[in-house]
């Protein structure tokens, strides 16, 4: 079974928050507490914690008013006593460092093209793709957790069972990139998502970065169903890529790496 390449945590590196609100505040405190000390954690979110934020995401009251990345940064560094960096700027004018893991918690289009973009840089020429991003998105009472970090080819080493690189989140869902901004200033307002899918979700993309760290992450998609108790994963193997991409994926023996296409249009 292939894992994903795990070179970027030898050392130091960062995990970067991109969204602090129904998902990414849950999925920050969890990775404050479990990151181990040679990871940074960064927190980006511009917008301000509102009293409809206090029922479902990670706020309190004496933080309203606040950026949310910022009251989430100096709450968290102070209870898991640990530097937490954060930014209010949008995450295209944020300084994003490499190497790590970025988290997108977002819930529209423009964001994760956004992300998107800054992910082209994850490519760094002999050590290779540098970094993963993990994108996060929910409905009502489902959601997925998508694994990528390239625009380019996908590649294996089948004698080690290596996964070193596999398709953006956005080409994996080219949809996502047509999701709109919601018409109402919060996701928290939004009526159609349960009251603890957003806990449910960041659970799922704390244990994808514990794998990614440790390297026995072998997904490139993670699926729940809360209506029928349902969680099911899709491996990132040639097999699982052609699933996704209806692209056939191949791989060449005695030590070449294994290539696949990028889907079309993309």
């Amino acid at each position: 079974m292939y894992r994903l390449d795990a070179r970027f945590a030898q050392g130091h590196f960062t995990v970067t928050v991109v969204g602090c609100g129904g998902t990414g505040g849950f999925a920050a405190e969890g990775l404050a507490r479990l990151l181990p000390k040679r990871a940074d954690l960064v927190l980006i979110d511009h917008d301000l914690v509102e009293e409809p934020n206090l029922t479902r995401q990670n706020f309190t009251r004496e933080e309203l008013g606040m950026r949310k990345s910022e009251a989430l940064a100096k709450r968290l560094a102070n209870r898991y006593d640990r530097p937490v960096g954060y930014s209010t700027l949008p995450v295209a004018m944020a300084d994003l460092k490499l190497p790590g893991v970025l988290v997108g918690c977002v819930d529209n289009g423009p964001a994760r093209r956004d992300i998107a973009e800054r992910a082209r840089h994850f490519y760094a020429g002999d050590f290779g793709y540098s970094s993963w991003w993990v994108d996060a998105g929910n409905g009502e009472n489902y959601g997925q957790v998508l694994i990528g970090n390239t625009m380019g080819q996908a590649v294996w080493i089948p004698e080690k069972e290596l996964c070193l690189a596999v398709f953006l989140p956005t080409l994996q869902r080219p949809e996502l990139l047509a999701a709109a901004p919601p018409t109402t200033p919060d996701c928290a307002q939004i009526p159609e998502q349960g009251p603890t899918i957003n806990q449910v979700m960041a659970s799922l993309v704390v244990e994808v970065v514990r794998r990614l760290i440790e390297g026995t992450c072998h997904w490139m998609q993670l699926c729940l169903d809360l209506e029928i108790g349902n969680l099911y994963s899709i491996p990132a193997t040639p097999e699982g890529v052609e699933r996704i991409t209806g692209n056939k994926c191949f791989r060449r023996k005695g030590g070449s790496h294994g290539r696949g296409q990028v889907p079309r249009g993309h």
